[in-house]
């Protein structure tokens, strides 16, 4: 897996703010099956930003172990759960947030989804379902800009 830092945060920081998989207060740790899309997604999000951020930015290569995925990557698996295109890529986080959220409260420690900014996919890691098995590790780390 890789994941997208900035600054000096470590990568198994959780966002429990919300996010797109992640209701507010449900700890959450995105990452992306391949460096393309997590950079894809990085770049995303910084475009929002009304100025650029000029703070270092850290790729890291991580290894996981979860043992409760729910992979919802697979074409037409959204839909099947009545996810619009428009929510994967909308600013709307509703629908997708109430997916995340059942999941992790269904005890899953893991959730596979497609990417809305690259042809990869996406693994949200749900660190309040941790097991004995679960694992991350970091197994190296790229800095993708210094200021």
């Amino acid at each position: 897996m890789y994941r997208h830092m900035f600054a000096d945060y470590p990568p198994d920081r959780e966002n429990t703010l919300g996010a797109r998989w992640n209701p507010p207060k449900v700890p959450a740790i995105y990452t992306s099956l391949d460096r393309a899309t997590v950079i894809a997604e990085a770049e995303y999000q910084i475009s929002l930003e009304p100025l650029r951020p000029r703070a270092r930015r850290t790729v890291y290569q991580v290894e996981v172990a979860l043992s409760a995925t729910l992979d919802l990557s697979a074409p037409g698996a959204p839909s099947g759960l009545g996810i619009s295109s428009h929510d994967l890529a909308g600013m709307d986080h509703t629908v997708c947030q109430v997916i995340g959220g059942a999941a992790e409260h269904l005890d899953h420690d893991g959730l596979f989804v497609p990417s809305a900014r690259a042809s990869g996919i996406n693994l949200v890691i749900y660190p309040n379902r941790q097991t004995a098995s679960y694992r991350f590790e970091v197994r190296s780390a790229e800095v993708i800009y210094e200021p």
